[in-house]
């Protein structure tokens, strides 16, 4: 059984424990909270997977995806005016929340199952 670093951290209190205030820290001092973003806004749109869970993302819940590009625009205009928003608009750990990683995450599985069952190599019974 294979686990992961990220699951093998969270099962472990003492790993947990000294990794979390570093997590914290480090998405303060980031600093896109502070112009209202939230961690998935910072996604590269670039990439087909993506843009397929930005996809779902608005047919199952449009608000969401509205909001996320009401942020970006939020976001850009304070960077072209190299400001931060009032500290009462910053986005708050407990409001940044991973929306968008559902989608990418059951995208990339899809595919994965497409391509292995593209790639079933079939062999002759003699």
């Amino acid at each position: 059984m294979s686990l992961s670093l990220k699951s093998f951290v969270q099962n472990s209190k003492l790993l947990s424990g000294l990794v979390k205030p570093l997590a914290s820290a480090y998405a303060n001092t980031a600093g896109y909270r502070q112009i209202g973003l939230k961690y998935d806004d910072l996604v590269s749109e670039e990439s087909e997977l993506v843009q397929e869970a930005l996809r779902r993302l608005e047919i199952a819940d449009p608000r969401a995806a509205y909001d996320r590009a009401y942020r970006i625009r939020v976001a850009q205009q304070c960077s072209l005016t190299h400001t931060l928003l009032p500290k009462e608009q910053w986005v708050k750990p407990e409001e940044d929340n991973r929306y968008l990683q559902p989608y990418i995450d059951q995208v990339a599985a899809e595919r994965a199952e497409r391509e292995a069952f593209d790639n079933i190599k079939v062999t002759p019974r003699h």
